[in-house]
């Protein structure tokens, strides 16, 4: 079954969206929207796998104090670009119970699961965006035989890309201003 999308979606502002609209889109709106390149992008429903493998990278990464680990929240990039990522490492002090959107000096570590319909904005747009921007970690985590794959990256500051760090299966162990040390293996079904 397919439905229309509301009028307020197109042909969107003449300009483009700009990351302060997603902040006063209308109730009948997606919930997770995030915004690459002035145009909305509209997240498919999420895998089992996507799910679990967000839970898991939320419950597991252990920051110092000063950071804290959220899910599903926007980092406004620039003025048409307001990405959403699946798991962040951030300041803690850079958010409030209000905050709808972190700025890239406040994010430490993103990590994007992978689907089908984000696989080349993972592996592309987004690293590109988001070292561009100056945050120093990204990970991307794809799924390999039901088990996630972690690739980590970290910026090289002088030319603002990232460099690999590692190819990560069944544990991640790395240091990333504190350490990290992950079980990948997914229990199925999940407890």
């Amino acid at each position: 079954m397919t439905t229309a999308l509301p009028e307020w979606f197109y042909p969107g502002p003449p300009e483009g969206w700009t990351a302060d609209m997603l902040d006063n889109l209308p109730p009948d709106a997606p919930r997770h929207v995030e915004l690459i390149d002035g145009a909305l992008v509209i997240r498919s429903p999420q895998t089992c796998f996507h799910m679990v493998t967000v839970r898991l990278f939320e419950q597991r990464l252990r920051p110092p104090k000063h950071l804290t680990v959220l899910r599903g929240m926007t980092v406004t990039l620039g003025a048409r670009q307001r990405p959403e990522a699946d798991v962040l490492v951030v300041d803690s002090s850079a958010f409030t119970l209000a905050t709808t959107s972190l700025t890239p000096e406040d994010v430490h570590l993103v990590v994007e699961v992978a689907s089908e319909d984000s696989l080349e904005r993972d592996r592309t747009t987004k690293p590109l965006k988001y070292a561009a921007a100056g945050i120093k970690h990204f990970w991307r985590i794809e799924q390999e035989a039901d088990q996630p794959v972690a690739y980590t990256f970290e910026l090289e500051p002088a030319v603002r890309a990232y460099v690999p760090t590692g190819i990560h299966r069944e544990r991640l162990r790395t240091d990333i201003g504190f350490d990290v040390d992950i079980d990948l293996r997914l229990e199925w079904p999940p407890r």
